[in-house]
């Protein structure tokens, strides 16, 4: 359901035999619009004019037709008894912010693809796929156990039994890896049931890589495996390139910076790693990855090759880069925050306004299998961007009654205007009144 085009596009303009100039046909201006990048234009002897990106060698994207139905909120809300996609997530989908060249999310793709266009193999882009996956896809593909928290309903968006909103771009991979490709990166929006503060958000955005090495380059590794295989030299080489091609971006999008590498586990790459940075005087996490796991590739029909793979948060770079102190502004139609970034450039964020914060409490008995992100998914769902906190502040259990109480403190918090007691307080009745839907006692 999707096309990639690895070689330049052909025919997409007309070319008058007795002038010089082109008419570029819609379909081409349309491509360069849909995916955000930048394109050479090149005549052929032939009169035909083929378009290359700038930035990537390559390029594959949904159709025009097929991207604009992301943003259709009908494609993700049903009556199923297993759909808990709410209406404030499915008005999020298709807003394509990682593709708009001149939004932080955008301008963070862009740099790190223009860093893997400088690298000598080619990689192939990915960003615009459906945001609706298989559970195949999303967990059996990459080794994610049945049993795995990341299935549970309390954190996964599901839209039946088999089909949900992709919790990470690696949903994509095996499909990738099937259709033969070696190299490519992929980019999109990601959703997550979370908690709710400044650096959480229920949908955001990842960017993956995959690099496959040539078979000859491994043949000192043919029929190894397990243990054998990860204390090879063969393994070592793609660890080791993994490594340097990873150094070699922080530098790219942080300048020269001081590096830390720690083993780490991840179910899909074997042997695994975490990458932390120093910037400003402090050590961050930036991103996790690996040699990707023998099994992950013989799923995806690729059993005889090797290679890695990393991914990393778009929003989580932005907020570091960009100095941007609460996620939900990326989400934000506000000018006062548009206005600021320019195509290209890393700009620090002046913040135009911090109106006051209403706190509410709320305390209730729970029951047996309470799940936390059930409450925060209520209150989201109930109060939207209004919320900007919900933070447990107190819990206690009564030994008598054998129960378990939490109280939560909600911080509401507008980012362009000031709230009033009366809309917060008519939220929080809604909430106390919902909340019970989960099977609490409130105190």
């Amino acid at each position: 359901s999707h096309w990639y085009h690895p070689q330049p596009l052909p025919l997409l303009c007309s070319k008058n035999k007795n002038s010089t100039t082109m008419k570029i046909s819609a379909t081409a201006l349309a491509l360069a619009s849909l995916t955000g990048l930048c394109y050479s234009f090149t005549t052929t002897n032939t009169g035909s004019l083929k378009i290359r990106p700038a930035s990537t060698t390559a390029i594959l994207s949904a159709t025009v037709e097929e991207a604009a139905t992301y943003a259709d909120p009908s494609r993700y809300l049903s009556d199923h008894p297993k759909n808990n996609v709410p209406p404030h997530i499915a008005a999020l989908v298709g807003r394509g912010l990682h593709t708009r060249p001149d939004h932080p999310i955008g301008i963070i793709r862009a740099k790190i693809q223009e860093y893997f266009a400088s690298l000598p193999n080619e990689y192939i882009v990915y960003d615009a796929e459906d945001p609706i996956v298989t559970t195949t896809q999303c967990f059996d593909d990459l080794r994610i156990a049945p049993d795995h928290p990341g299935r549970s309903p309390s954190d996964t968006y599901y839209l039946d039994d088999s089909t949900l909103l992709r919790t990470h771009t690696s949903a994509h991979q095996s499909e990738h890896l099937r259709s033969g490709v070696d190299c490519f990166l992929c980019a999109g929006d990601v959703y997550r049931r979370d908690e709710i503060d400044s650096s959480h958000y229920p949908a955001f955005h990842q960017l993956e890589a995959v690099k496959l090495f040539p078979k000859e380059d491994m043949a000192g590794a043919d029929g190894l495996s397990g243990e054998d295989w990860e204390n090879s030299a063969e393994c070592k080489v793609i660890a080791d390139d993994l490594k340097k091609t990873l150094e070699g971006l922080m530098d790219h999008l942080f300048g020269e910076t001081e590096k830390k590498w720690s083993e780490d586990y991840f179910p899909f790459t074997t042997p695994s790693y975490e990458l932390e940075i120093k910037y400003e005087g402090e050590w961050l996490e930036v991103l996790g990855c690996g040699v990707v796991h023998e099994e992950v590739l013989e799923m995806a029909d690729r059993a005889d090759r090797r290679g890695w793979a990393f991914g990393l948060g778009l929003e989580r770079l932005a907020m570091i880069l960009f100095e941007i102190p609460d996620i939900r502004l990326f989400w934000s139609d506000d000018d006062r925050f548009h206005s600021q970034f320019k195509e290209g450039q890393i700009t620090k964020f002046k913040s135009y306004s911090k109106y006051p914060p209403v706190l509410k409490d709320i305390a209730f008995w729970i029951p047996e299998g309470f799940e936390e992100n059930d409450f925060f998914e209520l209150g989201r769902g109930i109060a939207g961007d209004l919320v900007e906190r919900m933070e447990l502040i107190d819990e206690f259990t009564n030994p008598k009654k054998g129960k378990t109480s939490k109280c939560y403190r909600i911080t509401y918090r507008s980012m362009d205007r000031s709230l009033t007691n009366e809309e917060i307080d008519a939220l929080q009745d809604e909430l106390r009144e919902r909340v019970l839907d989960l099977g609490v006692e409130v105190r």
